[in-house]
């Protein structure tokens, strides 16, 4: 079983980035798979560097994060386009602005939350 650690929830990063890449390869696996498991990983990532944080603060903190992003997808400025037009920006900052996005970084963020609890409660 894993513990509260860092390198744990680096591990869970890894698996769930993994998972979002295959995910992407496959077909049949809808789009929306992937916001979801960025929104997981976020959360994960919330917790490896504020290890010590109340996971419904965790929660919190990694939603915002995720809408933070999706609201940010509503500057077009050329520079933050260009920014998206690379790679790892892309992969980041995302494309356009969808509401249901919103939904999925939601549906995410509880699930991580609860296997986190679920985790945390086991030991």
């Amino acid at each position: 079983m894993l513990k509260n650690t860092r390198l744990s929830y680096f591990i869970l990063i890894l698996f769930v980035i993994v998972l979002g890449i295959t995910s992407r390869k496959i077909d049949g696996v809808p789009l929306f798979f992937g916001d979801t498991l960025y929104a997981v990983m976020v959360y994960f990532g919330v917790r490896m560097f504020f290890v010590n944080l109340n996971v419904k603060k965790s929660a919190l903190l990694a939603l915002a994060f995720c809408f933070g992003i999706e609201f940010l997808q509503l500057y077009r400025a050329e520079w933050m386009l260009a920014i998206r037009r690379t790679t790892l920006g892309h992969y980041v900052l995302g494309e356009g602005f969808l509401w249901s996005d919103l939904g999925f970084y939601t549906l995410g963020v509880l699930m991580a939350f609860s296997i986190d609890s679920y985790f945390i409660k086991k030991q």
